[in-house]
């Protein structure tokens, strides 16, 4: 099965930007109002509500004249830009830098350092940081009662601008920064959805030629007995007692490949097992893997003393062939599996005796973090970066498992991974 790629990470989500907008519109509708009718104050109150009331068209242009339920990067840009263009027109009209609802004017850039390229955010960033300027110097007088008329020293009116722009730089680094790693968690958590789904589709379709295997098995068997009594009747026809034979032989051939389908040939109508020890999880991946290397495997049991069975999961299946593919790839010639148990804990430990973890991963605990690279230039080439690791940490995870990651103390070197259960998580999966 082919898997699409992920939609464009730098997108709005239509419907939730247009219900921002219609809140932020009928807060600025209730404030004018508050002051012109409740307060008494006089202000440029007509060019506010046009102002407002445009800007109140471009939403419903938006929800209803522009199909797309995700506003590509572009269009959000646009439209972003336009609030804040909105914004500094009405704090132009009333007070400029000293209307108390100044740093309402960061909220689209915050919003932008989120969702859309950095490009985007930059963009607004500039276009923020010129109109702030341009409002300490440029502005129609806040609205107040009478002859009372608000004024603050220019040091102070000075600092106001510096402040929102100190707090804009902030706020947008720190959302690019987490909106970066929003966007590569989950295309690495895209790429586990896709490989699990691969993996259930393939014990899907064991499953099913197991099941068939399994119900094809009375027909044959028929077909085999019928076949034996014609060849009682009819032995003494040369002709037909050789095609006969070939009936026979063809039958038990059709036998032996159906019973390499199945999980377990031996087994009737349970042929699909819902419980599993850990022990049957690592011995059907390492004699896997044994098929196809030419490195020992030795697989250790001498402390396995609780034998736990768990539902059968993919998952599990794929956390533990990842990092045991991982030692074959990394190993010289060694991979060592241990497995132990007491009434407390159950414990896996992969080691092999490779070139181990790169040092600066372990030294910063990046290991088990998507998209990441040793920046040892001699060790660049060897490693990959992070995600087959992320996936194995990840599946793991999800099923109650602690993973830790060490380098081997040992002349050898090497690297090992520590996968601990509590036996009582254990009995959930």
């Amino acid at each position: 099965m082919k898997f699409l790629k992920a939609s464009n990470p730098y997108s709005l989500n239509k419907s939730t930007y247009v219900k921002l907008r219609w809140i932020a519109y009928i807060g600025q509708l209730i404030a004018i109002f508050f002051v012109q009718f409740i307060l008494n104050y006089k202000f440029n109150y007509f060019t506010c509500t046009s102002i407002i009331l445009l800007s109140i068209l471009t939403n419903l242009y938006l929800h209803f004249k522009i199909k797309d339920n995700q506003l590509s990067n572009l269009v959000s840009t646009i439209y972003l830009s336009y609030d804040i263009l909105q914004l500094g027109i009405l704090f132009f009209l009333t007070g400029g830098i000293s209307n108390p609802f100044i740093f309402l004017i960061i909220v689209p850039a915050v919003f932008s350092s989120q969702y859309l390229n950095i490009y985007s955010s930059v963009l607004l960033v500039l276009l923020i940081i010129l109109i702030l300027i341009l409002l300490s110097f440029f502005y129609f007088d806040l609205p107040h009662p009478g002859n009372l008329h608000f004024h603050a020293p220019d040091y102070y009116m000075y600092a106001i601008p510096i402040s929102i722009i100190t707090g804009l730089i902030f706020l947008v680094y720190f959302g690019v920064k987490f909106g970066e790693e929003t966007r590569i968690r989950q295309k690495a958590y895209d790429k586990i959805q896709e490989l699990m789904a691969k993996e259930n589709e393939l014990i899907s379709l064991g499953g099913q030629a197991a099941a068939a295997a399994h119900s094809l098995g009375t027909p044959l068997s028929t077909i085999l007995l019928t076949v034996s009594e014609l060849k009682k009747e009819l032995g003494d026809n040369n002709k037909i007692s050789k095609d006969l034979d070939l009936l026979v032989s063809q039958s038990n051939r059709c036998r032996e490949i159906l019973k390499k389908l199945t999980m377990n040939p031996k087994i009737n109508d349970g042929f699909l097992e819902s419980n599993l020890e850990l022990y049957d999880y690592l011995n059907e991946i390492i004699n896997s893997y044994k098929e196809i290397s030419n490195k020992k495997f030795i697989f250790n049991t001498e402390n396995y003393k609780n034998h736990l069975k768990t539902s059968k999961s993919a998952e599990i299946i794929y956390g533990l062939r990842n990092f045991i593919g991982n030692a074959n790839k990394y190993s010289k010639n060694k991979i060592e599996v241990f497995l132990k148990s007491n009434n407390r804990d159950t414990e896996i430990v992969i080691k092999d005796d490779g070139p181990g973890f790169p040092k600066d991963l372990i030294e910063k605990d990046k290991l088990g973090e998507p998209y990441i690279r040793t920046t040892n230039p001699e060790h660049i080439s060897k490693y990959g970066l992070g995600l087959g690791t992320f996936i194995g940490k990840t599946l793991l995870e999800k099923n109650y498992a602690n993973i830790i990651f060490k380098n081997s103390n040992h002349s050898g070197g090497g690297a090992q991974v520590i996968i601990r259960w509590k036996n009582k998580d254990l009995s959930l999966i």
